[in-house]
């Protein structure tokens, strides 16, 4: 393989890491429009509802670092191939599953497989790319991750319309099939080859440290931001992800080595890639229900305005462009700025004005392709090519834990500020009826349909207000992040990103463009 030219069936191969990603993406969403028809199949409540979409969050989460070590010391496609083999395995369980129990364990073992899936996508373009075309088959990576999001309602719909639940889980067996038998055709092995063990100490503490800082972040909604298991889930984080650092700086083969993270271009990177993920997961949360439950539109209507996000894909190569042009740090914060305007357009919606949600949708596009690839390569071009697989992973976990937030934060704010303006409409609802508008906006359709025509109306409409009472305050705090995110993107980032050194230092030195193969500390094989 040419250093310079890159592997010579890079575009082959990408298109494999961008279909892995694709259902990757698909399955963050696709299972909420499923939801009410699992609660009638199954039997399930509202926490096990809860459990089912967040478990594959909560798995998903907390393994990524873990999974990029993996990938840098055994193998990036064998961690795609096994993550690929899990994913779908453990799919076709969830499809069979006759209790909610079996079917949340089966929706850890998706997050596991998601988990080994995304790093090892990430990392393999640093290996069979050249330098100079990264930052395009990174921009098309990007669009693949975050197509895959709207596309789940889209898909779900559709599925749910003729055929039972389980289908937005059999879907994922051809796309996944396809996946793995093209990848062990078109991929090469790639991994570490210094010799480095991998750090088992830093790979627990990190696993552990990441799992509970999502799972404070799910369960703060329920319990509360001030409750003892939230309070108490956020500090055991800290202290393990403490100590994971403390052992990062002393051990001498470290997961993710400590010159990486204060490179400020990794630093800024994850940063601008948690707040795009804030952003587009809180948004496309506050949407959905808007679309469902104030508009009135069925899944698949709901889901197919969404599908203005494709704007990343022309967004993505023109965000290269002005990097060269304009710096890293402007066309990131250029980015962060569409999605601060999407943010506001959100805010701005009211109970009738729906034409404004598609030009939302778009410039959360517009701002993700703009940003994320830049920020994604800058993380690479830090990353030395035996850490490619953790590199990746940073990435990936700035995006779960920023899209967790996102969710946890604004859906709080929302239901705090929903309940506080549909509560004077409630007045005159028996307790049960009122308690269940009050807790949920999905609960006002049924609770309105038991009610006289004129009642059941004013009702809605009551909801319906409040909901955009409370969207308008959660997208006002997406918006306040969203500039302390420009602000960051134009202070700490810097203008050029220059690639990492190729012999495996973690840091210091001259930096020079990494080798594809062949260098010190990097194994790659043909397939």
């Amino acid at each position: 393989m040419d250093d310079q030219a890159g592997h010579p069936r890079r575009w082959w191969i990408l298109s494999v890491l961008v279909l892995s990603l694709v259902v990757v993406g698909l399955d963050t969403l696709i299972l909420n429009v499923a939801l009410p028809t699992l609660q009638r199949d199954l039997g399930a409540t509202g926490s096990d509802l809860q459990w089912t979409v967040d478990s594959y969050a909560l798995a998903f989460g907390g393994l990524l670092l873990l999974a990029g070590g993996l990938g840098d010391r055994f193998g990036r496609r064998l961690m795609l191939t096994l993550g690929l083999v899990a994913f779908g395995a453990t799919s076709v369980v969830a499809a069979l599953s006759t209790s909610i129990d079996a079917l949340i364990a089966a929706r850890v073992g998706m997050g596991v497989g998601a988990a080994l899936i995304m790093p090892a996508t990430l990392s393999i373009i640093k290996i069979v790319f050249a330098p100079a075309e990264q930052g395009r088959a990174i921009a098309i990576w990007a669009g693949g991750a975050s197509v895959g999001i709207p596309l789940g309602p889209v898909v779900g719909g559709v599925l749910l319309e003729h055929y039972s639940w389980a289908s937005v889980f059999w879907i994922n067996v051809p796309v996944v099939l396809v996946a793995l038998v093209a990848g062990l055709l078109l991929i090469p092995e790639s991994r570490d080859g210094s010799g480095a063990r991998l750090d088992l100490p830093g790979a627990a503490l990190s696993t552990a440290g990441l799992a509970t800082l999502v799972y404070a972040i799910i369960e703060a909604p329920v319990h509360g931001w001030t409750s003892a298991t939230t309070l108490g889930s956020i500090a055991a984080s800290a202290v393990l992800l403490g100590c994971f650092w403390v052992w990062q700086q002393r051990t001498a083969s470290p997961l993710l080595p400590p010159s990486l993270v204060r490179d400020r271009r990794v630093g800024g990177s994850v940063v601008v890639i948690a707040v795009l993920a804030f952003a587009l997961y809180g948004v496309l949360f506050s949407l959905t229900q808007y679309l469902q439950f104030v508009l009135r539109y069925e899944p698949l209507e709901a889901g197919l305005r969404l599908l203005p996000i494709i704007a990343i894909v022309a967004a993505a190569p023109l965000g290269v462009v002005l990097v060269r042009r304009a710096g890293f740090h402007r066309t990131a914060a250029l980015g962060i700025a569409a999605v601060a305007i999407a943010a506001g357009l959100v805010a701005s919606l009211d109970v009738d004005t729906p034409g404004q949600a598609l030009l939302a949708v778009a410039a959360i596009g517009v701002g993700l392709g703009f940003a994320l690839p830049p920020a994604s390569d800058a993380i690479l071009a830090a990353t030395p090519p035996d850490k490619a697989g953790v590199g990746s992973a940073l990435t990936d976990a700035a995006l779960q834990v920023g899209g967790s937030l996102g969710v946890a934060v604004l859906g709080s704010v929302l239901v705090d500020e929903y309940r506080d303006a549909v509560a004077p409409s409630l007045t005159a609802l028996p307790e049960p009826a009122a308690a269940a508008v009050t807790d949920s906006v999905a609960a006002a359709q049924p609770v309105a349909q038991q009610l006289p025509t004129e009642a059941g109306e004013s009702l809605l409409a009551a909801v319906a207000q409040a909901f955009v009472d409370g969207q308008q305050a959660a997208m006002t705090v997406a918006v306040g992040v969203a500039v302390l995110g420009i602000v960051i993107a134009r202070t700490v980032l810097p203008r050029r990103v220059q690639p990492a050194p190729s012999d495996g230092a973690t840091g210091g030195g001259t930096p020079r463009p990494a080798a594809l193969s062949g260098a010190p500390g990097t194994t790659t094989t043909s397939a």
